[in-house]
């Protein structure tokens, strides 16, 4: 898995927002669910100690803690949430996201008034149908 496919979130340099996993070594169990389930290769594992450990922390998709929900005796941490939304701000990922929104479901909502239009247009004609029958 490449660093560099995980390099920016949203075009911000994923090093400058300190969002990674960190393990508390004396409450993990070496379960390794954490290791096995994480698609950003965050973690390896060690054989020899038999636990999980932070390998790649700039992997980490910012706001993630999936592992950390999962982790059955709540070995993982992360920052403050508040952090995330806190950086979103200061680097105007709200806009960018917006825009990006804008971008992928344009022509589904086009698509959508077309199929809307389509529906009202073949109502209107079955109503004018049938009042010409009702006459």
């Amino acid at each position: 898995m490449s660093e560099k496919q995980f390099g920016e979130w949203f075009g911000v340099p994923r090093k400058e927002i300190p969002w990674y996993p960190k393990i508390d070594p004396a409450t993990c169990i070496g379960c390794g669910l954490c290791a096995v389930i994480c698609g950003r290769g965050v973690y390896s594992y060690d054989l020899v100690d038999k636990k999980p450990v932070v390998v790649k922390p700039y992997n980490c998709l910012v706001g993630c803690q999936t592992c950390a929900n999962l982790c059955p005796v709540g070995a993982i941490e992360f920052p403050d949430p508040q952090m995330v939304r806190d950086e979103a701000r200061k680097h105007k990922i709200f806009t960018k996201v917006k825009k990006l929104l804008n971008e992928k479901f344009a022509h589904q909502l086009i698509e959508t008034a077309k199929s809307y239009s389509e529906e009202i247009s073949s109502q209107e004609k079955k109503m004018k149908e049938m009042d010409s029958k009702n006459k």
